[in-house]
């Protein structure tokens, strides 16, 4: 760890000199950070200050070009903190988040409110058909017209400071909302001792649980934590009725505890308060607001599709309902099915139909393997090769990271794995970069990063993923790829930077290839044996890919039209989060035997910050495009279809932001899809 803090040495603002400019891990603490978005933030400002006070009239180079060249400094030391932040945080980079998401936002608002800036903008905007501009570059100036009138740009000045204040506020809130579901998170842990703790668990899930407690001090014993790839599997296994009822309503109250980290009173402040910064800025609801600049549009679009899926789900679910009711019955359990009982009686319902099992089928999904059969579909499709790096900077010991090179041997960028759940990282998974593709400044090649939250092998035992575990490594991979194939010249269009509800073609298209034969039956192999998946599972398997579909669906949509549905109110003045919650659940019908996959209380996509707010629906929006897209492949007779391949990598996975997302899959597909294929795919369709 560094000790000073002082400028000169702060390595966040020194030249890096490691291989691939991949941030300098171990030279960085975090008293660097303050010191360091002070000055970046300073250097921003007075690039700014040129911009806006420039006594030259406004043109492309000097306006927009120079908007997109400044807080290069900003844009680094952001991109390691809130990396870090997200994947290996601490007190100390928790207080430096708290202090700074209130500064950041501040910051944030001087320059999309500036009034000289907005006026050379505004300017540029309105005479664009006479700059003779390029397709990119009239595409980067639409969207910063946009980002600036959004912002509140166009607002009167005592609306400019209400506005200001509230995303400030905002910002903080939801910082605090993120930092206490991670609180709990991190504090609770289940700990087994005794067979009869352990009646039911497969070796696999042993060993992590096994390793979870090492890790924790617990040498000898077996932890269960919250985190997906541990509290699953053991709500799928464990025997003991009374343990799975016990580590679920942990698992369900994160956020809820009526404590110090309980965040309903965080979510109604944030409701309120993005209310009325939509009505300041001339929308009726926030939804409004945030779904005019997505391929949504609007609630209604939105609220269409939700309803399209959930009849044809829930009607699915409750007979999935029943027919686990019914094994219990069977089998002289005199219970009545609940939620902490779902997983438990699928898998037996599983294995009676499919004769498949997880403790049957997770040997043949080591960590290892299916990382390079995510790497070979890349290589497959877009003629990427992967070569791992042995010697570069780690904040990590458990992080490996690839150079990925074209099919001509040119550098691609770099890509970072992240892959096991520990109690310094957040749940979930997500990719993310520390650096972004461009070519303005120069041939700027992206870093880009995969979290996962995966359970570690136990002491030279390879780690084993479910099947859902591996198409979230293909899912985040996808988003990787969408990053590291980016091929834009201005940084504001580069990578993942489009709306949410098109962020997830990508990924979600990239799932499919998981399930392609010719891949399973050469990565999925034995972690004893070597032996490849036999064709008789394999067939199991993929006859089994719907299994539980009306239980998936419904866990997803339950959180969709929550999301939705708190953020179409016109006023939410003292939202009572819990009553909220159950009254919208209730409407739609939701089965009792089944939660929402994320609480109000720890919906960070939601209320960690903008990202997914009223746009949780993006995930079922994005499966339209990707199971349509996806049958593009299949018309073609050959899922790795060259031709296909090249156009999917032109206008989805190399065009970032270059087109509006409409047009975008029009120019890949040649028409706009229905949601007749998502039906078929999830087995839903009448």
């Amino acid at each position: 760890m560094a000790s000073s803090a002082n400028l000169s040495g702060n390595p966040l603002l020194s030249t890096w000199n490691t291989p691939f400019g991949i941030p300098p891990f171990e030279s960085i603490a975090p008293e660097h950070f303050k010191p360091a978005f002070d000055r970046a933030l300073a250097d921003q400002q007075d690039e700014i200050a040129a911009i806006s006070g420039s006594g030259t009239a406004a043109t492309f180079a000097n306006t927009i070009e120079a908007l997109e060249r400044s807080g290069a400094a900003l844009k680094r030391v952001g991109g390691v903190f809130f990396n870090l932040a997200g994947s290996h945080t601490n007190e100390a980079i928790q207080a430096v988040e708290r202090e700074m998401a209130p500064i950041l936002a501040k910051h944030r608002n001087s320059i999309f409110m500036n009034e000289a800036l907005y006026r050379r903008v505004a300017d540029l905007y309105d005479n664009r058909e006479s700059l003779g501009l390029d397709a990119e570059q009239a595409r980067v100036l639409e969207r910063y017209h946009t980002i600036f009138v959004r912002a509140g740009a166009k607002l009167a000045p005592d609306e400019k400071r209400r506005l200001a204040a509230i995303t400030e506020r905002l910002a903080s809130l939801g910082t605090q909302f993120s930092q206490n579901v991670l609180a709990d998170e991190k504090s609770y842990q289940l700990v087994l001792e005794t067979e009869e703790d352990l009646a039911g668990l497969p070796s696999f899930l042993r060993e992590a649980a096994a390793q979870a407690a090492e890790e924790r001090g617990l040498t000898g014993k077996y932890v269960i934590t919250l985190s997906r790839s541990s509290i699953e599997p053991f709500l799928q296994f464990s025997k003991r009725r009374d343990l799975r009822e016990q580590a679920f309503r942990a698992w369900a109250s994160r956020g809820d505890n009526n404590g110090a980290t309980d965040n309903k009173a965080i979510i109604a402040e944030m409701a309120a308060l993005r209310v009325e910064r939509a009505k300041l800025l001339g929308y009726e609801t926030f939804a409004d607001f945030k779904l005019s600049d997505t391929m949504a549009k609007t609630p209604e679009a939105v609220l269409k599709l939700l309803n399209d899926v959930w009849a044809p789900a829930r009607a699915r679910a409750l007979a999935e309902r029943d027919d686990l009711q019914a094994l219990a019955q069977s089998q002289g359990d005199n219970v009545v099915i609940e939620p902490w009982d779902w997983r438990f009686y699928a898998d037996q319902v599983r294995m009676a139909r499919h004769n498949l099992d997880e403790a049957t089928i997770k040997p043949y999904f080591q960590l290892d393997r299916i990382i390079e059969a995510a790497f070979e579909t890349a290589h497959r499709l877009f003629g990427l090769n992967f070569q791992e790096l042995q010697d570069f900077p780690k904040y990590h010991p458990d992080i490996r990271a690839w150079q990925v090179l074209d099919s001509q041997g040119a550098d691609v960028g770099i890509f970072i794995g992240d892959y096991f759940a520990r109690p310094s990282k957040r749940s979930g998974a997500w990719m993310s970069a520390f650096r972004s593709q461009e070519r303005l400044t120069g041939d700027v090649r992206p870093i880009i990063v995969n979290v996962m939250n995966f359970a570690k092998g136990g002491a030279g035992e390879p780690s084993l993923l479910s099947f859902d575990d591996a198409r979230t490594l293909f899912h985040e991979f996808g988003h990787g790829l969408h990053g590291l194939l980016s091929s834009v010249t201005y940084p504001l269009l580069a990578g993942t930077a489009v709306p949410t509800d098109f962020v997830e073609l990508p990924s979600q298209l990239y799932e499919h290839w998981l399930s392609q034969p010719d891949i399973l039956r050469r990565y999925a192999t034995h972690s004893r044996t070597g032996e490849p998946i036999p064709e008789e599972l394999l067939e199991r398997l993929m006859a089994a890919r719907n299994f539980n579909q009306g239980f998936a669906t419904v866990e997803y949509l339950a959180s969709a039209f929550v999301d939705l549905e708190l953020h179409r109110r016109d006023d939410a003045k003292d939202l009572d989060v819990s009553a909220f919650e159950k009254e919208t659940l209730e409407k739609i019908g939701m089965p009792r035997e089944i939660i929402m996959r994320h609480r109000t209380p720890h919906f960070t996509h939601v209320f960690a910050g903008d990202g997914y707010s009223s746009g949780y629906y993006s995930y079922m929006w994005s499966e339209v495009l990707d199971a349509d897209a996806f049958t593009a492949f299949e018309e073609t007779g050959d899922a790795f279809d060259k031709e296909m391949a090249e156009k999917l990598k032109r206008f989805i996975y190399s065009a970032g932001n270059l087109r509006d997302p409409a047009e975008a899959y029009t120019a890949f597909r040649g028409r706009l899809p229905t949601a007749d294929a998502l039906l078929a795919k999830r087995g839903l369709a009448a």
